[in-house]
């Protein structure tokens, strides 16, 4: 890169221009009858400014691109932003999904019933402006969150994703939204205000003065504490990346939410912020608190197996398909919180890849999903059959996606989880053992859903639906594509994991 580029503020700048555009679609009233094609343009210019970010990014390397400027002296607080390799993948995963999301959200928001026929373009154009601003202001807010490396600023931020993500749900999404709404807002408010009360205490502890709450700075903040205090302060952080993750047993919110939400919005709060938690977890718990993560570590591995197994379970049950998937990820975040407290670094590298692997995994499920349900009007699995004689490009890439979701070599899921699996091994053989059962309820949920959907005799009131079409197949490719890229190669973003999993496999090991 060269050294004029190099030079210049390029998260803030990234977090800036969608958090602008999101506001500029929403206050002015000319720009929402474009905010479609404009919120389109934002989205591939961020990404294409995150690419060209992360060609000056050095693998071997810490926190770059850092940027630290005093925003509360007396608090201590800074707006400071940086990425190690696993911030930076993350943030790739974000920019790659928004304006997939929104290509193919781009005739999802409908008016609805009882507006008056002269009023129709004019609501229908404010609605669809106002889900664009929401996902521009979403957008701004996961690339802040990953590049935080203040702690209060990464409290803010995780507990601001909460509003547009409220309003995606309540105001767009299904029957039912509002509860669901509700209930996401509440089970995210909790988790937060217990995470502000650590927040307070690791700030109170750590002095003030410029600073003080910089992650770098805060390693040794609870040191002189006694095992019991860093252990409650601890479980502050964990309890509020727990109910994001989300494990057994506060993980009721995510069916409801995922199932009411548009296809869109579910994708990006199961495949990107969702992983807010454990990310969470890896780049705070373990460097704040290493001793309490290594006591704590035998328990939190049980709870990962128990929604594991839990969550496959429950998504074999499920006769809704959206909701389906939604179980399908508890179990499948058992998988990555199991690979960070194992405390190998075969299985950290592994649980870092596996988050963006579901990322990609978990979007084309849900986007392929909603295709079909839009032209259905129902996600009753009950309802379909024989649809791969009518919808074969739906059928046949659904079945790509869900065949990556349970690991199948060559797909973007198998290298995580084999990963996972490994060091879950090395470290304990009883921990694999039980994981295993969730590899075989993975099966069982995934082709038993495709069976009952695709395969069978057509259903006489589903024979006149239409396959995917021009706009939903330029959608489904570059989910394809990552599928597959990180199946066959996924060597350049271990590359970027080896070295965050080397240092905090290094904190968690000195610890225990």
């Amino acid at each position: 890169m060269p050294a004029q580029l190099a030079d210049l503020p390029w998260l803030t700048v990234l977090i800036a221009v969608p958090a602008v555009a999101a506001a500029l679609i929403w206050l002015v009233p000319a720009l929402r009858k474009i905010a479609r094609p404009l919120g389109m343009a934002v989205a591939v210019l961020v990404l294409i400014g995150t690419i060209v970010m992360a060609t000056g990014f050095d693998a071997a390397g810490g926190y770059q691109f850092t940027e630290t400027y005093t925003w509360m002296a007396q608090l201590g607080v800074s707006w400071a932003v940086g990425v190690n390799g696993m911030g930076l993948v993350l943030i790739l995963l974000s920019v790659v999904l928004v304006p997939i999301v929104m290509l193919a959200s781009w005739n999802e928001v409908v008016l609805p019933e009882g507006i008056k026929a002269e009023a129709a373009a004019k609501a229908l154009a404010y609605r669809r402006a106002g889900y664009v601003a929401l996902l521009l202001l979403l957008e701004a807010m996961m690339i802040g969150v990953f590049a935080a490396r203040d702690l209060f600023l990464f409290y803010i931020l995780f507990e601001a994703m909460l509003v547009p993500v409220y309003f995606m749900i309540g105001a767009y999404g299904g029957a039912g939204r509002r509860a669901a709404a509700i209930k996401f807002l509440l089970y995210g408010l909790a988790g937060g205000l217990v995470m502000l009360a650590g927040v307070v205490l690791v700030a109170v502890r750590s002095g003030g003065g410029e600073g003080a709450l910089l992650l770098e700075n805060l390693a040794d903040v609870a040191a002189g504490d006694s095992a019991a205090v860093q252990m409650w302060i601890f479980l502050t952080f964990f309890v509020a990346f727990a109910i994001k993750a989300p494990m057994v047993p506060v993980h009721t919110w995510l069916p409801d939410a995922a199932g009411q939400a548009p296809p869109g919005t579910s994708t990006l709060l199961v495949g990107v912020l969702d992983k807010v938690g454990t990310f969470g977890m890896i780049a705070i718990c373990l460097p704040l608190f290493p001793g309490a993560s290594a006591a704590a570590a035998p328990v939190i591995i049980v709870l990962a197996i128990l929604s594991i197994i839990y969550g496959g379970i429950l998504a074999i049950g499920q006769h809704d398909l959206m909701r389906m998937i939604a179980f399908s990820s508890v179990s499948h975040f058992g998988f990555i919180v199991m690979g960070v407290f194992v405390g190998t670094q075969t299985a950290m590298v592994g649980a870092m890849l596996y988050m963006v692997a579901h990322g990609v995994t978990i979007a084309a499920l849900f986007l392929i999903s909603g295709f079909l349900t839009q032209r259905g009007a129902t996600a009753d699995m009950r309802t379909y059959s024989g649809m791969q004689r009518i919808t074969p490009v739906i059928a046949g890439t659904w079945l790509l996606a869900g065949l990556a979701s349970l690991a199948l070599p060559g797909l973007s899921g198998f290298v995580p989880e084999y990963l996972v699996f490994l060091g879950s091994f090395e470290a304990h053989a009883a921990y694999g053992a039980f994981a295993v059962i969730g590899v075989v309820l993975s099966a069982l949920y995934i082709l038993l859903a495709y069976k009952r959907i695709f395969t069978g005799p057509v259903e006489a009131a589903r024979a006149e639906l239409t396959d995917a079409g021009g706009r939903e197949r330029w959608t489904i490719v570059p989910l394809v594509l990552l599928v597959l890229f990180l199946g066959f190669y996924p060597a350049p973003v271990l590359d970027l994991l080896t070295g965050p999993a080397d240092q905090f496999v290094a904190i968690l090991g000195s610890a225990s």
